[in-house]
């Protein structure tokens, strides 16, 4: 696995009496950042030709408390670029039928551009409810990327709003010179969110792609052939930093909330701030990869702090997207 071109010693790995050093951490907080401020001169434009900002429309229904946080955290990134963000709460006792109304509604709003509905939904609304929705979103508005007709843009490698969380990944990788084409990817876990864009994404980019989920056979080697590792599973600590190819790129999607001590002993040592994150709080988010595969690979994006503020970014930048093509639309007409 490469960083930057193969003559650029500025990322050439150090080695201390024969023992690699810590990976180089993959910013993605830094990266989502400098995405937001990019889109900042687009909305204004849009904004200035439109008489009305960029809007995204989001469904939440119930009170499920990571939704709770994950959609706070939307609704403030599109306020401070300029982006309007409209919230429709349903409660835990909606039917589906109320969910397939709102994003209806979203569908026939000329003020919303982008609309996103946030997961899980609540079990009451039954096990199909999901797809539902998602086969009922606008696909010219669907932000997230989850509606049939964009799936099958991505397969062929036109889509224009891609999966949030995947096209961060593609983009920290990117910006981080991070060598994709040629590359032996491994992706852990085959969600529809996920690891399967996740594989067409890294496959456009020319990177061989191996995908891993819960019946794969000797699940340890396949992972260590990869010079590129993307775990997204929602297991704690489950890769261990036995698994990674040493210098291997480590792209850690998962944020498990855990909340046993012996856990959290058990990975990270007396002293350190993760351990006193720990007892302040009382939980901690952890990765899906082991704290020390730090010491084994190349480059690791941290968490928090990695993937998930990569996964706003991008749901701004499609909404902005799906903004531009309404209007451009409009005006061909």
């Amino acid at each position: 696995m490469s960083r930057g071109s193969a003559g650029d010693a500025a990322w050439a790995r150090p080695v201390f009496h024969g023992e690699l050093m810590p990976a180089r951490v993959l910013d993605g907080a830094a990266v989502a950042a400098a995405i937001r401020e990019e889109l900042k001169p687009g909305i204004a434009a849009f904004t200035a030709r439109r008489g009305r900002a960029p809007a995204l429309g989001v469904v939440l229904a119930g009170e499920h408390p990571s939704s709770e946080i994950y959609v706070s955290a939307k609704l403030k990134a599109a306020a401070e670029i300029g982006c309007r963000a409209d919230l429709i709460r349903l409660p835990s006792t909606a039917s589906a039928d109320e969910a397939l109304d709102a994003v209806r509604s979203l569908n026939e709003s000329d003020a919303h551009d982008g609309i996103l509905v946030q997961s899980p939904l609540p079990d009451g609304m039954g096990p199909d409810a999901e797809k539902a929705v998602f086969d009922t979103i606008d696909p010219a508005k669907d932000v997230d990327g989850f509606t049939p007709i964009n799936v099958g843009r991505l397969t062929q490698n036109r889509a224009t709003l891609a999966p949030c969380t995947p096209s961060g990944i593609i983009e920290l990788l990117r910006r981080s010179d991070i060598e994709v084409a040629g590359a032996r990817a491994v992706v852990i876990g085959r969600s529809d969110i996920v690891g399967k864009p996740m594989a067409l994404l890294l496959l456009h980019q020319h990177a061989t792609v191996t995908i891993c989920h819960s019946r794969t056979r000797n699940l340890p080697d396949v992972v260590r052939e990869g010079d590129l590792v993307v775990a997204a599973i929602g297991r704690a600590a489950f890769i261990e930093a036995g698994w990674v190819k040493p210098g291997a790129t480590v792209v850690d999607v998962g944020t498990n909330r855990v909340t046993d001590p012996a856990l959290v002993h058990a990975l990270f040592a007396e002293g350190s701030t993760r351990r006193a994150v720990f007892e302040r709080r009382g939980s901690l988010v952890i990765g899906d990869v082991h704290p020390g595969a730090a010491a084994v690979a190349g480059a690791l994006t941290p968490v928090p702090g990695g993937v998930g503020p990569l996964t706003i970014a991008m749901l701004l930048k499609n909404t902005l997207l799906a903004a531009e093509q309404r209007l451009a639309c409009a005006a061909s007409r």
